[in-house]
């Protein structure tokens, strides 16, 4: 006798529904219906709305990735090229730093250039420009050299000013560069005046104070504090009238027989690069004198003159 369960066969695994082509055209068909009666009467306008308002947590949610990543390649992005422009920034402020103080080295030497070739046509003699190259070699002296020589039409002697004053005097002589002994050396002796009263001394050189003391003048000179030294002019190597130093200290002692008078020089010592180098008034070729008209022979005779036979 057959058993029952041999007749039985095991259930489907899945359930057969409709046809994949059949379900395809039905929503098809559904969805043609739907955007043709949304479209005529607009139904589904406020339901698309509300479905929009409950999507877009989701939609945020899913776009945060997204926006992070875009968020920190730009920060990224953004501080590399800051970092880059700040350094770019900062060479360019050092340029520009370097360049503003060579222009205002520039504008301070054009200033000081006007100053001196301004007082140009006041000297009676030819002067030459001439630069300061380095200071001298011997630290217990005041001289400097300048880039004028022997070459250049110097000769040892010159006066050497600036547009303040006496600067100093040429010492040494070379080829393309001459020594120029400055006011302040202890051997260097400028012929003065005070510009006050007239008097008449010798100005000497004091190296220790980069000073100019007046030496051997009496207690009861007339001299002040403040009083201007200038040139005598009685040398013949400094023109007269140019200014030397001024009075900033003056010691009177009764047991003493000269006073201790201190003056500072005036001029640029050590301030300016540019100075003017003048001839000594014994090297200029004096001015040619106005020719006298020639005698004419007299066509009277004389009385005593002997007469003809």
């Amino acid at each position: 006798m057959p058993s029952t369960m041999d007749h039985q066969h095991p259930p489907a695994f899945f359930v057969r529904g409709p046809s994949p082509l059949a379900r395809l055209t039905f929503f098809a068909a559904v969805s043609i219906v739907l955007m043709a009666v949304d479209a005529r009467l607009h139904y589904l306008t406020e339901i698309r709305q509300g479905v929009s308002v409950v999507l877009h947590p989701l939609e945020v949610a899913v776009r945060a990735p997204v926006n992070a990543f875009l968020y920190v390649n730009e920060y990224i992005t953004t501080q590399t090229n800051l970092v880059h422009e700040n350094r770019q920034l900062r060479q360019r402020a050092l340029l520009d730093s370097a360049d503003l103080q060579r222009f205002r080295t520039l504008q301070a030497e054009n200033a000081h250039l006007r100053n001196m070739l301004s007082a140009l046509p006041a000297m009676p003699q030819p002067a030459r420009l001439g630069e300061i190259v380095h200071s001298g070699r011997d630290p217990f002296s005041q001289k400097v050299i300048v880039n004028l020589g022997a070459r250049h039409g110097i000769t040892s002697g010159q006066a050497v000013i600036d547009e303040l004053g006496v600067v100093g005097q040429v010492t040494q002589i070379y080829p393309l560069s001459s020594e120029v002994t400055l006011v302040t050396d202890k051997d260097l002796a400028v012929p003065v005046q005070i510009e006050r009263s007239g008097l008449r001394a010798i100005a000497f050189g004091n190296s220790r104070n980069s000073a100019i003391d007046l030496p051997y003048l009496p207690v009861n000179v007339d001299i002040q504090v403040g009083d201007r030294l200038v040139t005598s002019g009685i040398d013949g190597v400094y023109p007269a009238g140019l200014a030397v130093g001024k009075v900033v200290q003056i010691d009177r002692k009764t047991y003493a027989p000269f006073a201790r008078i201190a003056c500072v020089p005036i001029a640029g010592i050590k301030t300016h690069r540019q100075v003017l180098l003048i001839p000594a008034a014994e090297n200029v070729p004096p001015l040619p004198e106005p020719e006298k008209p020639s005698a004419k022979p007299s066509k009277k005779s004389p009385r005593n003159a002997p007469r003809k036979p």
